[in-house]
């Protein structure tokens, strides 16, 4: 995936179920990076992902492909996050997604990408991003 989305490469795994969720993982640091998203793109291959730090809501709009998209919490003490919402095959061109009350990061990832790791709300996740 490289670098476009202004961020340095980083994973994100469940450590509950002992599953990654994405193995090269982008981080959008900034409010542009994050507004940007993976709009312009034509895909996201498996074991790729964006994280959105710091962010309880994100868009589809000018999107060409639907995502699963995990919301999680505040950094814990033990360094995980807590998931808060899960939400399978968001589809392209929907606009925006609810507010998640809780969140604190948002992870896009490749449709399917949820029920392959067995993600849960309640479940603890590193991302190394």
């Amino acid at each position: 995936m490289g670098d476009a989305a202004g961020g340095s490469a980083g994973r994100a795994r469940n450590l509950d179920r002992n599953t990654d969720l994405a193995v090269r993982l982008e981080t959008a640091h900034s409010l542009w990076s994050q507004f940007l998203g993976l709009m312009g793109r034509r895909s996201l291959s498996a074991g790729d992902g964006l994280w959105l730090p710091g962010t309880n809501g994100i868009h589809m709009m000018f999107m060409r492909f639907a995502i699963d998209a995990v919301f999680v919490g505040r950094l814990e003490a033990d360094g995980s996050r807590r998931v808060k919402s899960v939400h399978r095959r968001l589809p392209a061109w929907i606009g925006l997604v609810p507010l998640i009350m809780g969140a604190n990061g948002v992870l896009e990832l490749p449709v399917g990408t949820i029920d392959a790791t067995g993600t849960q709300v309640g479940d603890r996740l590193e991302i190394i991003g």
